[in-house]
């Protein structure tokens, strides 16, 4: 084995695989400094499609998932199938002796007894790190932001708003693709699957006292179980400042494209972005009485813009430099999603889903009221 190389399997062979697949093979483009990576084994569920993931992206073998648990080669796993199975994967991969790191998806599990062992598993596992998926943490005009932020140069928050909207789901043949992903919350649905990211932002804002008040969903269709939520929305409030706000999350957004977004309000001054505009985020203070826009293009430490400074950031250029910081440890700058925060995340998601619950129990019940009697 070369020295200082690491070895890597993944467990998973879908879409999101693919990406990391790619951010892996791209970290030499960006980084001078990138360590020597073999792509050493794929293990998924069907065999027809490790082997054809592994021969594309270049790994040395496909195997199932008792052979890939059995090599004592491999220091590095990403966590990257069905969010259902996050949690056994997880606790199977920290039984590997020889496994430093995990590099875990996003939602880190399905709920709170799941939560509450991957609590367990880590602290008694200190010395596997552990980073989880939530890339827009590493997003160059959102680092910049959350520096911002964090300076108070704003003041106390007062109110917020996050939200991240698509409209795939609107389409009979994506839903059928996806089925894995309809299952109902908090191991599917849109907050968990999308609102998660937002969730994620929000605490690293905000901080780790929020709390969910309420919940509505909306979105129907016959082949969508009704507690899977194609829209939802939460209400929250930070408990150590007092500041409140919404936070949404849709798969049935019309028009919306891919849009992540957040505003952010305090006594002092505000601040706001957007994927739509993901060059930039811009800030607002009451002692100038002006918005200003702060450009942040590729801006990375070490400087690795590539093919140059001026090309705009995007999902996956956020995605390579999380692997970079994950493989490294060299960017002492980024918010670094450890299971900690991953598991302050998912506490929200699985929290959304019970208030879910109360709101369709409360929704559907009016629904079979007559018109007269709704008030």
């Amino acid at each position: 084995m070369d020295q200082g190389k690491i070895i890597a399997g993944f467990i998973g062979a879908g879409g999101i695989a693919r990406s990391h697949a790619l951010s892996i093979n791209s970290l030499k483009y960006y980084y001078n400094d990138s360590p020597v990576i073999e792509l050493a084994s794929v293990s998924s569920a069907t065999r027809a499609s490790r082997e054809s993931f592994s021969n594309q992206f270049g790994f040395s073998k496909a195997t199932d998932i008792d052979e890939f648990l059995a090599d004592k080669t491999i220091d590095t796993v990403y966590i990257l199938g069905p969010n259902k199975v996050h949690y056994e994967h997880l606790k199977a991969v920290m039984g590997m002796d020889s496994v430093k790191r995990i590099y875990l998806e996003k939602p880190v599990c399905s709920g709170a007894e799941e939560e509450k062992s991957i609590a367990e598993i880590a602290k008694n596992n200190p010395h596997v790190k552990i980073q989880v998926g939530f890339q827009y943490l590493f997003a160059p005009a959102i680092r910049e932001a959350l520096q911002f932020w964090l300076s108070g140069i704003a003041g106390k928050p007062v109110h917020f708003d996050f939200k991240y909207y698509h409209s795939d789901y609107l389409r009979k043949e994506y839903r059928d693709k996806r089925q894995s992903r309809l299952t109902p919350a908090p191991d599917g649905g849109a907050m968990a699957d999308l609102g998660s990211h937002a969730i994620s932002l929000a605490t690293a804002f905000l901080g780790n006292d929020l709390s969910i008040i309420s919940a509505i969903q909306a979105g129907q269709f016959e082949d969508v179980p009704a507690g899977s939520d194609l829209f939802s929305l939460i209400n929250l409030v930070d408990g150590a400042t007092g500041a409140a706000g919404t936070l949404a999350a849709s798969r049935v957004s019309s028009g919306t494209g891919d849009l992540l977004s957040f505003e952010l309000f305090a006594e002092k001054g505000a601040l706001r972005y957007s994927t739509h505009t993901p060059d930039y985020f811009e800030y607002y203070l009451e002692e100038t009485g002006e918005w200003s826009r702060k450009m942040s293009g590729s801006n990375y430490k070490p400087v690795t813009s590539f093919p140059s400074g001026h090309v705009p950031p995007g999902w996956l250029r956020s995605m390579i430099h999380a692997h970079y910081v994950f493989l490294t440890g060299h960017d002492t700058g980024s918010f670094v999603p450890g299971i900690e925060h991953g598991l302050r995340v998912q506490r929200l998601v699985t929290q959304t889903a019970e208030h879910l619950d109360e709101f369709r129990k409360v929704a559907f019940h009016a629904q079979s009221l007559p018109h007269s009697t709704v008030k």
